[in-house]
């Protein structure tokens, strides 16, 4: 019997590999004729262009583009093509109402949790979804949190029907909350003091959690050498996971916001070398000239938040993309509530109105999330080869009264229905 069921699997596999086939060959061709088209590549912006996209990539953009048969055209007179923005950091399909547990899955117990995957909590049918995709927001980097080494992020679209469909990489780095030498923590607008410490008993904290993620990085170096000498050693899954780390493959978000944390931050992933990404930021300004040495991209928390110290300017987190940006800082900016990753476009109109110019403020949503999280060879711009990921808009995309008409993720041309407009249509049609 078991003979019999087993001989129908080559013609079984062969059948289900056609159905992929025709369903790749079937997958519908655009063409978004004469609209403005900011590549934010070489070509610039294009004032009447046409992008084409076939297979789920764009296959041509210009003025002179021929449009394959059978294209599906989308008039693009008076609307404008961005790439789709990336939000390079959030909590989106991890967390749906903060104050209902059950639909939390962020974070776990303990201090070091190295070998745990965002990715397999991510919750498809999030309603957050839908409402960032409606904004045009096409990817989202999605972490976890809780504890010293909280985990791993997961470089998502937002269109599938499962995690897997969804997810562009599914180790995209490793989530660090750096100890902290401060007395008082960065939280919301201001510092607040949590609790009293003598200078000498916050030291000894730091430095003992300091030596916890430096003996746990050797050990990993150490399993590395054993399992590739003898791949009997029996198997750690934790250990395991750091290899990618110690051989500097994975990046290491790191969580700091003081300047002095920053700078500790950065000598211990030298010293331990470490493909760092700094996280948060919120003094990056005033260390800037030495993440301009190391080469550290950062990855901003929200700027559209009250000021770090109580004598700083009122403008202190409005201005900081600018300050980056002279210094030479590579950045990205981010939205990182689930509910609030629809602002992304808004953060980085903030950044433009202090001082930010418009081409850096759409690089940051954009170009620069690509490059950070290394997926520049198939997202941020628009250019042929790269992935259909892209907004098709009323206006500046940048401005909170523009509208977005068409989103194509992947070259699928998604719906933009979101659970406000469905409850804007039932309360405007009630008896």
């Amino acid at each position: 019997m078991q003979r019999r069921n087993l001989k129908h699997l080559p013609a079984l596999a062969l059948f289900c590999a056609l159905l992929g086939l025709r369903a790749t060959a079937g997958s519908p061709t655009y063409a978004i004729r004469d609209a403005q088209v900011h590549t934010l590549a070489s070509s610039g912006t294009l004032p009447r262009a046409t992008v084409v996209i076939a297979d789920g990539k764009i296959a041509a953009v210009g003025s002179n583009v021929k449009i394959p048969a059978g294209a599906q055209i989308i008039n693009g007179q008076g609307l404008e093509v961005y790439p789709g923005m990336i939000n390079a950091w959030s909590n989106i399909g991890l967390t749906e109402i903060g104050s209902v547990p059950a639909t939390n899955d962020a974070s776990e117990i303990g201090d070091y949790n190295p070998h745990l995957l965002a990715f397999t909590a991510i919750h498809p049918d999030s309603e957050h979804i839908p409402v960032a995709r409606a904004n045009g927001i096409t990817a989202s980097l999605s972490v976890p949190a809780g504890g010293i080494l909280s985990g791993q992020a997961v470089l998502l679209h937002l269109d599938g029907w499962t995690v897997n469909e969804m997810a562009i990489l599914e180790r995209a780095g490793l989530v660090m909350q750096f100890p902290s030498l401060s007395e008082r923590t960065v939280s919301g607008g201001g510092l607040r003091e949590t609790r009293r410490q003598t200078f000498s008993e916050r030291k000894r904290n730091y430095e003992r959690r300091v030596r916890e993620i430096g003996d746990l990085l050797e050990a990993a170096r150490h399993y590395s050498r054993a399992r590739t000498s003898n791949p009997s050693t029996a198997v750690d899954r934790k250990l395991e996971a750091l290899i990618p780390v110690v051989q500097e493959k994975m990046a290491v978000f790191i969580q700091a916001d003081t300047a002095r944390d920053i700078k500790n931050a950065v000598d211990f992933a030298r010293k331990e070398k470490l493909k760092m990404v700094l996280q948060g930021g919120r003094e990056a300004s005033r260390v800037a000239d030495l993440l301009k040495k190391e080469n550290i991209p950062v990855i901003l928390e929200s700027i559209v938040a009250l000021p770090v110290r109580e004598d700083d300017p009122y403008d202190a987190r409005f201005t900081l993309p600018r300050d980056l940006a002279r210094a030479g800082v590579r950045f990205a900016l981010t939205s990182p509530s689930s509910s609030d990753v629809r602002n992304l476009p808004y953060e980085a109109g903030f950044a433009q109105a202090y001082g930010l110019s418009h081409e850096e403020a759409l690089k940051a949503v954009t170009v620069n999330p690509a490059e950070i999280l290394g997926v520049a060879d198939r997202m941020g711009k628009i250019e042929p080869g790269k992935v259909a990921d892209l907004a098709v808009t009323d206006g500046d995309l940048l401005e909170i009264r523009t509208q977005v008409k068409n989103l194509f993720i992947a070259g699928k041309n998604v719906s933009l229905e979101t659970r406000h407009t469905r409850l804007y249509q039932k309360y405007l049609n009630r008896p």
